[in-house]
């Protein structure tokens, strides 16, 4: 364990909104190493938070005590064909993780649009890709090694200490230290990408069958405009084409470097948000691809910026993208990130966004250093009125009282919580105010 001086900087996310100082880090590069760490905070009444990779836009790991990083603990082992899983050390990134499962036949059935992530992170809040008939990443959980707030190292699984384990699925850190999971794979896959221009009103005609055809579907609205870019991927027996480097180099200069650029130039202008946006939208890349899916699914984010998402139920995504459209025109927002609109299978994770029901998963962003609050605190009136449930790792202003009315299953996680660490020493203020714990 390290101790920070008074020179070192502080420890800040991805997008520099969070930040935090704790009095020490520690990266333990075995179990036990974790165990002792955990049991010497419990009996000193030190607090313990994970980092991951920071791409959580919540103060989640805001601690003045003990920070946590798994980076030491990554791997991926051989997989089990017979059972199709494969276990993966927490702190694994995910693009590592990809990577590994590629050179061994195998991949994920599905996964977000970032792979800088932990794996252990990435499950802990709810981290999803698109697709109706796929759920998130937690979804592709089959057993976990916890090492909970008393030092003990459980195993928990569908089978095992299951109540535990719905929890975990999604659990923000606070039920132990996630330190390997065993995650279900799928045989190595090709996809058929294909990206193309659409005014909104003709996506929202073709809503149902773009969602209900298509193996993975999401759009996006470019605000100030009418313009969506449709984005499909499909299942494929075709090899994969060449002409990936280019693809790769249109990403770094188109998606990267210019749209960056003209970002930097809405910070100092926000008058210029809206012909940028319209700039953009003029500019959608259309075209198609064939790929591994790994390749596929995820794309370079150099361009930084903080995030609110919200799941609403799946027959929602017409209506509350229109009415975010009413209120980006009725208000004048400076703002030229496109809306991001997906759909996640539902699942029974007690604290997932899609618990118990099929959900539409809206995505708003701002670029770093731009004013963002008047403008989410209005998408976020929209997300309330449809009975929305944020994203954990996302900006959002909802309390306790509000949460619980969302999650039937919330007074068993507070109470799951308490049971396992009724010292509290895996929360910090953020958490206990969060969940109302005193």
């Amino acid at each position: 364990m390290l101790s920070l001086n008074e020179n070192q900087k502080v420890w800040k996310n991805w997008s520099g909104v969070v930040r935090s100082k704790p009095k020490h880090i520690a990266y333990p590069k075995a179990v036990d190493e974790v165990v002792s760490l955990v049991q010497s905070c419990a009996e000193s009444g030190k607090g313990i938070r994970v980092i991951g990779a920071g791409h959580s836009f919540t103060p989640l790991v805001q601690t003045r005590d003990v920070l946590l990083s798994l980076d030491h603990l990554a791997g991926v082992e051989p997989v089990d064909a017979d059972s199709c899983s494969v276990w993966v050390w927490a702190g694994t990134r995910l693009r590592d993780l990809s990577e590994a499962l590629y050179m061994q036949g195998w991949a994920q059935e599905n996964l977000g649009d970032i792979d800088t992530q932990s794996i252990g992170g990435a499950v802990g809040t709810g981290t999803h890709g698109t697709g109706i008939r796929f759920g998130s990443l937690s979804t592709q959980l089959l057993e976990v090694q916890v090492v909970t707030a008393s030092g003990e190292l459980l195993t928990c699984s569908e089978q095992q200490n299951r109540d535990i384990f719905k929890a975990l699925q999604v659990s923000l850190g606070m039920l132990g230290i996630i330190v390997k999971v065993k995650i279900r794979v799928v045989p190595l896959t090709v996809l058929h990408y294909k990206s193309e221009r659409l005014s909104i009103d003709e996506c929202f005609k073709r809503l149902a069958e773009f969602r209900d055809t298509h193996d993975h579907f999401e759009f996006f609205w470019f605000p100030h405009t009418d313009v969506v870019q449709v984005k499909c991927l499909d299942e494929t027996d075709q090899q994969p084409s060449g002409g990936r480097f280019w693809n790769h180099v249109n990403q770094l200069v188109m998606e990267n470097a210019f749209f960056g650029m003209l970002s930097e130039g809405c910070r100092a202008f926000p008058g210029l948000c809206k012909p940028v946006s319209r700039l953009s939208a003029r500019f959608v890349p259309t075209g198609k691809d064939i790929a591994y899916s790994h390749q596929l699914f995820t794309t370079q984010r150099l361009v930084r910026f903080n995030e609110m998402e919200y799941s609403v139920p799946a027959e929602k995504m017409e209506e509350v993208v229109s009415e975010i459209r009413a209120s980006v025109a009725a208000q004048s927002h400076a703002v030229h990130f496109p809306v991001e609109c997906r759909y996640v299978k539902g699942d029974d994770i007690w604290l997932s966004p899609a618990y118990g029901s099929d959900s539409a998963y809206i995505a708003v962003h701002m670029y770093k250093g731009m004013e963002h609050q008047v403008y989410f605190r209005d998408i976020e009136e929209i997300f309330r009125r449809h009975q929305g449930r944020p994203h954990w790792g996302k900006m959002h202003t909802r309390t306790a009282q509000e949460l619980s009315g969302l999650y039937p299953q919330w007074t068993a996680f507070r109470e799951m919580r308490e049971q396992l660490d009724p010292g509290g020493i895996l929360l910090n203020d953020y958490l206990r105010k969060l969940f109302a714990v005193k």
